[in-house]
């Protein structure tokens, strides 16, 4: 695992994934082709557990200020802080085992669990797992 230190608050927009895993593609979809320019812009994956259930928000960088009202979504906001990071290339072919590597992640003693994981898709190959640092 890797350190990735974030230096800022990273204001995000998206929507929350329904129908948790089997939405998850639908819903990145639907938000890459709601916003011009496609994958011009960084998207990001974000999950908790809140009841007992997890909660995913599939999300984008917000690139000026009022695109969240614009595109109708929801405004998140992902933690400036230290984050442990696993790369995953040519994520397409891997979706099935992304939950896997943040599971391996969570058991570092390092991983703060009261935090959400987070995707970062850096474009249409590279991912990046991360999970904040106590």
């Amino acid at each position: 695992m890797e350190k990735y230190i974030l230096p800022d608050d990273l204001r995000v927009f998206g929507v929350q994934v329904k129908t948790f895993p089997s939405g998850i593609g639908e819903t990145f979809d639907s938000l890459v082709k709601m916003l011009p320019g496609g994958f011009d812009r960084s998207f990001y994956g974000i999950s908790y557990v809140e009841d007992g259930a997890m909660v995913y928000i599939a999300a984008a960088v917000e690139k000026y200020k009022g695109e969240t009202e614009k595109y109708n979504c929801e405004s998140y906001t992902i933690e400036k802080g230290e984050y442990l990071t696993e790369t995953v290339n040519e994520w397409r072919k891997k979706t099935g085992r992304i939950g896997d590597v943040f599971h391996n992640m969570m058991l570092d003693d390092r991983a703060d669990k009261t935090k959400p994981a987070v995707e970062w898709y850096k474009n249409d190959e590279e991912m990046l797992c991360m999970v904040r640092s106590k």
